[in-house]
């Protein structure tokens, strides 16, 4: 018998998190409370504060540019290569 694991969204994890760094209850409250396991609930904490960290220091924004950039340049380059198929595929007479 195969078992898969259970995925979780963004949304219910930054919710637990929350509930975490909170502290109203102990990591093995929440973790009775949401039926994940208190390692999981730690390490989504631990992700939480991390992150809050890099959303004031700006390095969001500056990766947020970096991928833009790239994406333009990939857009690019998908539309020389189809001119370019499509350019042999005339010469080849399809």
């Amino acid at each position: 018998m195969k078992t898969t694991r259970k995925r979780y969204s963004a949304d219910f994890k930054a919710k637990v998190a929350l509930e975490a760094i909170r502290g109203d209850l102990t990591l093995a409250e929440l973790a009775a409370k949401h039926g994940v396991h208190h390692t999981m609930i730690a390490a989504w904490k631990r992700q939480a504060i991390e992150g809050m960290a890099s959303t004031f220091s700006g390095s969001g924004d500056a990766a947020k540019a970096a991928s833009e950039s790239e994406m333009e340049k990939l857009h690019a380059k998908i539309g020389q290569l189809v001119v370019e198929r499509d350019f042999l595929a005339k010469a080849f007479g399809r």
